[in-house]
């Protein structure tokens, strides 16, 4: 099966239905695992990228969060959302068809806080000089979550 060529087929027929021109096939051993086209025109879903309901599929037909063994197949080179997700999920590889210098003539889709030329640049800077409003209130009870979690997921001897 050529999964490069169902990529592209799905985000085109997600074009064709009114959808935004992404989509990710996830691959194991040889045969879909998952797929999905965009779906935030469809949904109203921020979130709701391909590669994230791709792996979101995936990850539940496979029962873990780990998508070790697979390779995973997008039509551009993710967002930064979705690197974060792709990173997190750890396929074997992710194939991508196009860069967004090359899409970057017939598509735009620059936001408040997030514009493609610039958006990778953000995660480099302190907090503090993000383009994002963000401000930091400290509390010890909030790391006391993660001392809890410790506690209920460190064996013992």
């Amino acid at each position: 099966m050529d999964f490069i060529q169902r990529t592209i087929d799905l985000a085109r027929r997600n074009v064709e239905e009114g959808g935004r021109p992404f989509a990710t096939v996830v691959v194991k051993d040889g045969e879909v695992l998952a797929e999905s086209p965009n779906k935030v025109a469809q949904t109203g879903d921020p979130t709701a990228h391909a590669e994230v309901l791709a792996i979101r599929e995936a990850c539940l037909r496979a029962g873990t969060e780990h998508l070790t063994g697979t390779t995973v197949y997008v039509l551009a080179h993710p967002c930064p959302m979705c690197l974060g997700a792709l990173y997190y999920c750890s396929p074997d590889e992710v194939v991508f068809l196009t860069t967004r210098d090359a899409y970057a003539p017939y598509y735009v889709d620059d936001r408040r806080y997030f514009e493609l030329a610039t958006f990778y640049d953000e995660f480099a800077k302190p907090w503090q000089q993000r383009r994002l409003p963000m401000r930091h209130e400290p509390r010890e009870e909030a790391v006391a979550v993660y001392r809890t979690w410790q506690e209920r997921n460190t064996a013992t001897a």
